[in-house]
């Protein structure tokens, strides 16, 4: 049986310092990036997403970055596709995919693959969302209760977007979500046409066909990782998330509940614009969703058991990671 290819998962909350870390791998490795994060896939939101400016991107390219418009939608399934396409690609051309980033779902999909959910359906999406505009999303979320209450109780009140999708999901199928998850109809499968790889993985379509190595970066002490999360919100602020977000608003016909107005920091944005709370809410609010970010990607790395985890706050994190990989890579040549 022949060895599948290298693949190097580099995950961790936000402001672990994956992006730095990634950067210096790129000088000293022969990788190329795979952004994992589903803001970064939207052109000219680049403030409030912590997005790599043009000189880091000069240094070590990312794919997946500035891929689609604000008004546009990107999904897992999108994700996994399109990951699955250029990590192929790039073993292709000698080199070994790096995927960085902290959208826990996504590495989720591309590892295990995704159930068959139903495509979303514009009449429903839509009558889902007068009933948000009406009634609150803290109304829906009752409601996705009575029909699918395990599903409802992993989501916050107020995550928009999840709720929709889970409720949207029960109104197409009858069905509950955790059900259709739990008891799958079929896998979204990689179909590898490198006849090497299809001997090594034979009929398992939901298998990566990639040797990988997982990395997570976990901070020792969760309170500098809040400082941090404060140190670079406030920067966002100072460097013009506002203005970026009026940018945006005059170029694209925008609303509220669009998956990108949805992200940390741009939502607190436009409620402070639209007079829905105060500049010292603005500031209060953006912290506290950035640390529940936080506090979800560190909850999905904790159910990992396969990841290597290394300390974010260590003085010398890139070269700890360097030597893993570098050993790693050394014993499976």
């Amino acid at each position: 049986m022949n060895t599948p290819p290298p693949a190097i998962f580099l995950m961790g909350p936000t402001a672990s310092g994956k992006t730095n870390v990634a950067v210096e791998l790129a000088q000293r490795l022969p990788v190329e990036l795979i952004s994992v994060d589903s803001a970064l896939v939207f052109r000219d939101m680049d403030i409030g997403t912590a997005k790599p400016d043009a000189a880091t991107l000069a240094r070590a390219p990312h794919h997946l970055i500035d891929i689609i418009n604000p008004t546009e939608a990107y999904s897992a399934a999108a994700f996994r596709h399109d990951a699955l396409r250029l990590m192929h690609d790039i073993t292709q051309r000698g080199k070994i995919p790096l995927l960085v980033g902290g959208t826990m779902l996504y590495f989720k999909a591309l590892r295990e693959g995704l159930s068959d959910l139903p495509q979303s359906s514009p009449g429903v999406r839509a009558a889902l969302d007068a009933e948000i505009a009406q009634h609150g999303i803290v109304h829906l979320h009752r409601q996705l209760a009575k029909v699918d209450a395990a599903t409802a109780a992993r989501l916050h009140p107020t995550d928009t977007q999840r709720i929709q999708r889970a409720m949207e999901i029960y109104r197409i199928t009858g069905k509950p979500m955790s059900a259709l998850i739990k008891n799958p109809k079929g896998v979204l499968p990689y179909a590898p046409t490198d006849a090497r790889i299809v001997g090594a993985y034979g009929n398992t379509p939901h298998t990566l066909p990639y040797n990988t190595l997982s990395i997570a970066l976990i901070p020792s002490d969760r309170s500098v990782l809040h400082a941090r999360i404060a140190t670079r919100f406030k920067a966002m602020l100072e460097h013009g998330l506002l203005d970026e977000l009026r940018r945006l608003r005059e170029k694209y016909p925008l609303h509220a509940n669009m998956t990108s107005m949805r992200c940390v920091g741009y939502r607190q944005a436009w409620q402070f614009m639209e007079g829905e709370i105060t500049e010292a809410q603005l500031l209060e609010t953006g912290l506290a969703a950035t640390r529940q970010l936080a506090k979800r990607q560190l909850t999905w790395l904790r159910g990992m058991p396969e990841n290597i985890e290394l300390d974010c706050l260590a003085p010398d994190l890139s070269q700890r990671v360097l030597d893993i990989l570098t050993e790693n890579i050394r014993s499976a040549a």
